[in-house]
């Protein structure tokens, strides 16, 4: 049988449930386990691909093209398992499939209720995720939202009957909790006491706490802890708040021995533990020298989650390249404020232009490519950053004052970038982008091919528009290298500044940032920092 951890909070969000639930994944993979992840979100959207960015954060997207919530980010990078649409379960996929089958007549008449079918929906979900490879031995089902919120007890309930029906042995509870500090540095546990009790209270009880606390608790606050929620005094744990990475937490955990007693009260053999890959990254990220200023021109940058998995790209590029990556976030309207770019730009040694949608600042990103491309600074661009890099060169070097993306400009005279083909009659927005995994062809002589070295790659997309095929020729004798195409080559996936004239120009219509690892660095961020690096 299959173990099951699963990992709720307590108190309030945002303490970092995903990371240690990542955490843990990584500790027991270094152990020798095989482990997949599971999110569990409460929100009645089916995913998240229809959801603001403000409110949201980022949307991860999937080989499969699955559009989930940012934590499977998180399980990516810290974790091996594969992750695709079954590793995302919301409430609204739920709902969505009890309904069918009920007007399909699939439950026989019945009356159909949250106990049992919803319940059953979801735990069915979390088996087949268990089920789904022979070689699986732990599933982390995170369940996401705090105890207590209606929209939880859902899965709460779902949880509590999986480790009824399995047995303590095969699935256990983890609860994060908050333990807040106040005025003369005393720790308070009574928020913690609380929240072990809500979740008494919905016939679970916690067999491991993880406390979120500015600093590691002491043993006489860990036993009082103890003592008022029935865990056991070694199963209670500090996630401190460090100034580091959260590439740390692993390594915190792992010196509180959280994954010998996960292992103890599952019933595994205990193995030898390899952290030497995460020691590893500690190491390169304190042997950084010297610093590089990435000035990221977008949209959304008042909310860090919007770009998790670029900043961590950035992050695991400077870990690759020996130096800090400085990130200077700069909201692209800032530029629409004023003629001079390089007031804004003069101290930042490499742009990035990341993915976004609508109209908003698009022209303030044109004009900071432009400053990239005249002042010979590394330039990436990723989705919507591509189209930037192609809109300025045609209205900058083809002088073509109207060009734009139909996206923006309907009525353009020159669409150098247009819808998809087959998103034309498009009415539904969920889930109908081009999206997912499909393969790169790199030209030869180009960035990319020297940033990948291999001809096909495999990368993900999430978009809707596309440089304009009728402009090719047009792109091509003015300079500008078209670098990289799909499989058939109906679609351009890169494309470079002119290698004579610039650096480091590359813009692409995937997404890079997916796939990094601070083990496994995306090969265009290492380049990226790279070449900021050299120019600096």
């Amino acid at each position: 049988m299959n173990k099951f951890i699963f990992v709720s909070g307590g108190v309030c969000s945002s303490l970092g449930k995903g990371v240690a639930a990542s955490s843990i994944g990584a500790l027991l993979e270094s152990r020798g386990l095989n482990v997949r992840m599971v999110k569990c979100d409460p929100y009645i959207n089916v995913d998240a691909g229809t959801m603001s960015p403000y409110q949201h954060g980022e949307v991860y997207v999937t080989d499969d093209g699955a559009e989930t919530d940012l934590d499977l980010g998180n399980y990516a990078r810290f974790t091996k398992g594969r992750l695709s649409l079954a590793n995302s379960i919301t409430t609204g996929q739920v709902y969505e499939s009890v309904i069918r089958k009920e007007r399909e007549g699939k439950y026989l008449g019945k009356c159909v209720q949250v106990i049992p079918h919803i319940t059953d929906e979801i735990k069915d979900r979390i088996l087949a995720v268990s089920n789904e490879e022979n070689d699986n031995d732990v599933v982390i089902i995170e369940i996401g939202g705090t105890v207590g919120d209606i929209e939880s007890i859902p899965f709460l309930e779902a949880a509590r009957q999986l480790i009824h029906e399995c047995g303590k042995k095969n699935a256990i509870s983890v609860h994060l909790t908050l333990i807040p500090e106040v005025a003369g540095g005393e720790l308070k546990t009574k928020p913690t006491q609380h929240s072990v009790k809500s979740m008494q209270e919905m016939g679970i009880q916690p067999d491991i706490l993880i406390c979120r606390s500015p600093v590691m608790m002491d043993e006489p606050t860990c036993r009082k802890i103890a003592q008022f929620t029935n865990v056991d005094l070694d199963a209670v744990f500090t996630s401190p708040t460090i100034d580091t990475t959260i590439y740390q937490i692993p390594i915190v955990f792992f010196d509180q021995k959280l994954d010998q007693v996960i292992l103890r009260k599952m019933g595994v053999e205990s193995r030898h533990a390899d952290m030497r890959p995460w020691n590893s990254v500690m190491d390169h990220f304190k042997a950084r020298q010297g610093k590089v200023r990435i000035g990221v021109v977008g949209k959304y940058m008042n909310i860090h989650d919007t770009y998790a998995s670029l900043y961590e790209a950035l992050f695991h590029a400077s870990l690759e390249c020996g130096v800090e990556a400085e990130i200077v976030k700069i909201d692209s309207s800032d530029f629409e404020k004023t003629d001079d770019a390089d007031s804004i730009l003069k101290d930042i040694d490499g742009v990035l232009v990341p993915g976004g949608f609508g109209e908003r600042g698009i022209n303030g990103m044109v004009k900071a490519a432009q400053w990239a491309r005249i002042n010979k600074k590394p330039y990436l661009g990723i989705c919507l950053g591509m189209q930037i890099m192609i809109i300025e060169w045609a209205r900058n070097v083809l002088n073509w004052a109207d060009a734009d993306s139909t996206e923006f400009s309907p009525a353009s005279k020159h669409p150098v970038v247009s819808l998809l083909e087959e998103q034309a009659n498009i009415k539904n927005y969920g889930g109908t982008m081009r999206l997912g995994a499909s393969e790169t062809v790199n030209e030869d002589g180009s960035h990319i091919l020297a940033a990948y070295g291999k001809k096909v790659i495999l990368e993900r997309h999430r978009h809707r528009f596309e440089f304009s095929n009728q402009y090719r020729d047009d792109m091509i004798n003015s300079g500008l290298r078209l670098a990289a195409f799909n499989s058939d080559k109906t679609l351009v996936e890169c494309v470079e500044w002119p290698h004579e004239d610039h650096p480091w120009g590359v813009a692409v219509q995937f997404h890079p940032e997916y796939k990094s690892k601070p083990m496994a660095v995306s090969p265009l961020f290492r380049d990226f920092i790279a070449a900021a690096k050299k120019c600096k």
